[in-house]
Formats: structure tokens, C-alpha cells, sequence
């Protein structure tokens, strides 16, 4: 990688399920800083995609290395029709997250799916994926990765903060970067609006017009993930054991639980983010105007919202990026961020067949 110029597509998948988020970057090797994002488009799942990765928590293993297969041929397609749609010639690789199937560091687990020998085959590119795994065995939590982006791309800002199936942040702390989850956010009020018939709460109206349940706010409060220091992160099995059953016993109203759990995140993100006005807010919770209000309200300060693109697909972006580092040999996970016994360089790397 000799030339001042790095094309790659930075594919992305979060656990909230709005969709693929695909980007073409170019990179400026003199400064990373110097990007720009040329194409970019979210790709909705069809409702067969879309309930299967809701169910893969509870797949048999083989049924889980099928799904790896045959997710990486979806992804394969995806990522031709972006090609061909845009008409991109210069690629020199695919950074591609997957889909998170399974997270649980402290027991040593964490899975992507989404093949990556099968999307190099596929697309006929240089694939790099699977850049969780590597931090777990050197006892990290695996996540979150995006951190290092944050430090090398927005160094600018002294928060970066993302709302996106789940609530994390990152910042300079004693000259280190500290990063963790902070709490769910769409994984949980998407999944109340899916009651509704909904895909999501836009805007946050169902939750502007509903009643705090105060008991059910405390509680949410109360649970240990939050008395924990970091690095810590979260999944959608902490999701599943801790939070629906919590809820689901004590509030039935659609409308005051959205309107609670708006409450709590907005909490839980004061409790992090204290007296600055220099906060990054990216993931698609910056558009749900009120959960934005209620997080104002809480800091007591305004935020200013970047451009859309950037809201839209920072993480995209940074996994692009996460690639570069990774095929440069550079340090792309943070041991201050995941608790790893050191930095590395992590990803996993395929040619393409016969390439």
C-alpha cells in the first residue's frame, strides 16, 4: 500500500436491524484525517433476513455456520449491486463487520456472521472481517471497536457519542482512550414500536406522549451493568435477560415505556457527559428529536448535529478505516478501550479464490 490514495467499502450491520450501511472512502495516506466518503447507501432487510439474524441468538451451531455461509452470499450480492450502481472501479479491499450473532466476552464468545471467503469470492476483492474475535482472546471485551477511528479521524471533539442499537461512547482520558457502552437504546425502543406495527418511534412522538412510569425508571437505574467500570460492553442477550422481563412486569403501555426507556437513556448518558459542549452525536437515534431533547435536557446544553452522512454512516466509515489500519499492520483495538492485554492489529483477511 504504497499510494497516497486507499479506496475501500466499509460495510456495516447494527443490532438495531435498520439495515446494511455501506460506504466508498477515499483515504489520504498523508493524513487519515483527509477522507472523503464518495458513495453511500442503507440497504433495508427483506423480512426473511430481518427475522432470521433476530433469531440466530437461538441457532444449534450448525445452523449457525449455514447462516455465516449464506449471509456472506446476501452480503456478496449487496455489495456487487452497490459496485455496479456506482459504477466503482478502484477498490483495494473490503472492510466488512458482519452481523453480530453472539456477545459475550466474559465467557470468551463473540460472533459475526457473514462469511468473509465467501463475499471475497463473490465480489472478487480483498475482504477483511471478523475484528472482534482476535481481542476476545486476548481477554477484551471485543467492543467497542470504533474508538480508534474516534481518536485518529474526530480527535476534534472530546466526546463521540453514538445512538445506535446501543448507546456508546469514547474520549481521551490521561492520555488514553476510554470507551464503553453505555446503554440499549434502539434494540429496546424499536423492539416496543414493532408491537405497534412500526419499524421505529419516529421522532420519538409515541414516547412524547406517554407517562414516566417512575418505578420502572428506577429500576432500569438500578441494574448492576451501571455501577460497573469499564471497559464493558453490552449485547442482545443482556438485552433479553435484563431488560424486556424488567419491563414487561411492570408497564404494558406501549407509550410509557417508550417514554420511560427515553428517560433512562437520557440518564445514563448525563451520568458519562458532564460540562462540554464538544460532543459528536452519530447513529440513527440523533433523529428521534425527543430522545435528542430529553438528552439536552439532562446535559443542560445544546447539541449540534453533524451532517447527516456522517450520522448516518460514522460507523461504516470507521470500520472502512478499521480495515486500513488492519492491512497497513497498524494498531487498529485498543487495550484502554477493551481490556485486551495489549493493542493490536485485528481482522481477519481473505483473498479471493485463486487470487
Amino acid at each position: 500500500m504504497n499510494k497516497n490514495e486507499i479506496f475501500t467499502i466499509g460495510l456495516m450491520s447494527g443490532t438495531s436491524l435498520d439495515g446494511i450501511d455501506l460506504v466508498y472512502v477515499k483515504f489520504k495516506k498523508v493524513s487519515y484525517k483527509d477522507f472523503d466518503i464518495l458513495h453511500s447507501e442503507t440497504i433495508s432487510y427483506p423480512k426473511k433476513w430481518k427475522s432470521a439474524l433476530q433469531n440466530a441468538i437461538n441457532f444449534s451451531s450448525d445452523e449457525l455456520k449455514f447462516l455465516d455461509i449464506e449471509y456472506g452470499t446476501f452480503l456478496g450480492a449487496k455489495l456487487n449491486e452497490f459496485i455496479d450502481k456506482y459504477q466503482i472501479q478502484n477498490i483495494d479491499f473490503i472492510a466488512s463487520h458482519g452481523h453480530t450473532v453472539l456477545h459475550q466476552p466474559e465467557k470468551g464468545v463473540t460472533l459475526q456472521i457473514g462469511n468473509g471467503q465467501v463475499i471475497a469470492n463473490d465480489t472478487k476483492q480483498k475482504v477483511i472481517c471478523d475484528f472482534r474475535t482476535q481481542d476476545v482472546k486476548l481477554g477484551g471485551q471485543g467492543a467497542p471497536l470504533v474508538p480508534i477511528g474516534d481518536a485518529l479521524l474526530f480527535s476534534d471533539y472530546e466526546y463521540c457519542l453514538n445512538l445506535g442499537g446501543f448507546s456508546n461512547i469514547s474520549y481521551a482520558k490521561e492520555g488514553e482512550r476510554i470507551a464503553f457502552d453505555i446503554c440499549p437504546v434502539n434494540i429496546v425502543l424499536n423492539h416496543y414500536a414493532n408491537k405497534l406495527g412500526l419499524a421505529y418511534d419516529a421522532s420519538g412522538d409515541i414516547a412524547s406522549k406517554g407517562k414516566l412510569n417512575q418505578q420502572l425508571f428506577d429500576k432500569l437505574n438500578s441494574l448492576k451493568f451501571y455501577q460497573q467500570n469499564p471497559p464493558k460492553s453490552l449485547g442482545l442477550e443482556w438485552v433479553k435477560e435484563h431488560i424486556f422481563p424488567l419491563i414487561d412486569d411492570l408497564e404494558m403501555d406501549i407509550s410509557a415505556i417508550l417514554r420511560t426507556f427515553v428517560a433512562h437513556i437520557a440518564c445514563q448518558i448525563s451520568k458519562i457527559i458532564k460540562e462540554n459542549n464538544s460532543v459528536l452525536v452519530t447513529g440513527g437515534g440523533a433523529f428521534n428529536s425527543f430522545l435528542m431533547h430529553q438528552i439536552e435536557i439532562s446535559l443542560q446544553h445544546k447539541i449540534l448535529l453533524p451532517k447527516k452522512e456522517l450520522i448516518d454512516f460514522k460507523e461504516a466509515l470507521i470500520f472502512a478505516f478499521l480495515g486500513l489500519l488492519r492491512f497497513d499492520n497498524q494498531v487498529n483495538c485498543l487495550s484502554s478501550v477493551t481490556g485486551a492485554k495489549y493493542d493490536h492489529s485485528s481482522g481477519m483477511i481473505f483473498l479471493p479464490s485463486g487470487g
